[in-house]
């Protein structure tokens, strides 16, 4: 009588199928990364490389070749490209897990053809062309357009905190710092003192010129870690002089304004702002373009905000920034012109969330020809205030105007969208992996989070069907 199983022989010798088509199955998301991919316009990346074109006997471009023989061939930048993409898709953005993916993973393998970079080429690759990659985030917005799933009806907006690389135990205060610097000064000074005194006995012991102990124990930690705190404070004397000239200079140009449009004068007298750093104003040694900021669980941590505009109809991510400041508000107008200017139109709506209010914020959006849905008041989640009766005042400020369009029926449902719109998709990110940036610098980072925002819309156009039309 036979066994009831099937048979088990692991050491049983296979062939995979000869044609990478039949590792997979017709519709994975592999083959239709490698379709996106071969549509992409890569030349920046190519640009990097020394290359002539190859011409047929007609004149007509059929390839590339190298100018210069400069030992192995690299990667084909299509392919390392469909890697990176493929680890963003399904939250695999680690070189070396993509390194192990390309052996044990039959999908990174069908990507890769079957070849094998290593996590040093994968990350070099990544680094060097940081920003053109990044740049795709924009071209696989226009295929989603293409798709029909960018509608810019309403468009919610809104910020998310992502840990940063780094630590905020690596982080010291502007106070902190200058008593670092003074104690650690004393220090280097007695040791330098320690280390000539033992010179001198030295010289009295062996004779003058000849060799005696090392330099006393931490003398160069101490020099290498003031060195560093000098650098961090230089740092935030040089932002808050900015910060400064920044004040000055915009209030000079408002006060210009109104004079020559003939409106009353500013009040009040020029500020006076300080070009001392706060002493609570932080600087991080591992990231220094972190910030200490606080995040949905109300917990401090070393962080960055990365914003996202996301149209409704299929929560496509249309505008996208990272920056170092907790307040969403400032953020609000760039973020619209982004919308704007990457696909070539105006949301009919937009809505955001009371950090991002404030009347100058209204008047920005209404001036974009945008109808604004912005919370001017803190509601509590489940809270719906009561409708206000009666005429608007005449005299109403636009804060009191939308309080009272978020209180009709029609603004707390388009209010609403936000929380079934942008909220999933940050939620979603989250879940593919994105639980601190990778990268550091606030360069980086924001090319960062546009990677992590193209794999999303890929995702969104895989899941729609509709990828013929994309790829037109």
């Amino acid at each position: 009588m036979s066994a009831p199983f099937r048979a088990y022989e692991p050491d049983q010798p296979l062939l995979f199928p000869p044609d990478l088509r039949e590792w997979l199955s017709k519709d994975h998301l592999a083959y239709f990364l490698i379709d996106v991919v071969s549509s992409l316009d890569l030349r920046k990346v190519y640009a990097f490389y020394d290359f002539a074109e190859v011409k047929d006997a007609e004149g007509k471009v059929i390839g590339q070749r190298a100018k210069t023989n400069r030992g192995m061939p690299g990667y084909d930048p299509r392919m390392m490209t469909g890697l990176l993409l493929y680890g963003y898709v399904t939250g695999t953005p680690s070189s070396r897990q993509i390194e192990r993916k390309c052996v044990e993973d039959v999908a990174f393998r069908v990507i890769s053809a079957d070849q094998k970079p290593d996590h040093d080429t994968i990350a070099t690759f990544r680094r060097v062309h940081l920003k053109a990659l990044a740049e795709l985030f924009l071209q696989v917005l226009k295929m989603c357009q293409r798709a029909g799933l960018v509608k810019l009806g309403p468009v919610p907006l809104d910020g998310t905190k992502v840990k940063a690389n780094a630590s905020k135990h690596k982080a010291m205060s502007y106070g902190h710092m200058v008593k670092k610097e003074a104690e650690l000064k004393g220090e280097i000074e007695e040791l330098m003192k320690q280390a000539e005194e033992a010179d001198q006995g030295e010289d009295e012991k062996y004779g003058k010129g000849k060799r005696g102990d090392e330099w006393p124990e931490g003398l160069a930690r101490r020099e290498s870690r003031l060195a560093k705190i000098q650098e961090a404070k230089a740092a935030l004397e040089a932002e808050a002089k900015a910060e400064a000239e920044r004040i000055r200079r915009e209030d000079e140009e408002e006060r210009t304004r109104r004079e020559r449009e003939g409106e009353p004068a500013k009040p009040g007298k020029p500020p006076e702002p300080s070009e001392q750093p706060k002493e609570k104003a932080q600087r991080n040694f591992t990231d220094p373009e972190s910030r200490i900021l606080k995040n949905s669980d109300k917990a401090f941590i070393q962080e960055y905000n990365a914003q996202a505009a996301v149209d409704q109809e299929h929560q496509v991510i249309v505008a996208v920034d990272v920056t170092n400041q907790a307040a969403d508000a400032p953020h609000l107008e760039p973020m619209v012109e982004r919308i704007e200017a990457n696909t070539g139109e105006r949301p009919k709506e937009l809505s955001a969330d009371a950090g991002y209010f404030s009347e100058d914020n209204v008047k920005a959006v209404e001036g974009h020809g945008i109808d604004p849905f912005m919370a001017a008041e803190r509601i509590k989640h489940g809270e719906t205030p009561a409708a206000t009766r009666g005429r608007i005042p005449t005299d109403a400020t636009r804060k009191e105007r939308m309080i009272r369009k978020l209180r009709t029926v029609a603004g707390r449902a388009t209010y609403a969208l936000r929380t079934v719109t942008v909220e999933p998709v940050f939620g979603q990110t989250r879940t593919r992996g994105l639980i601190r940036f990778w990268l550091r610098g606030l360069e980086r980072v924001k090319r960062e989070w546009a990677l992590w925002c193209a794999g999303h819309n890929l995702l969104k156009l895989f899941r729609s069907g509709r990828i013929a039309a994309a790829l037109t």
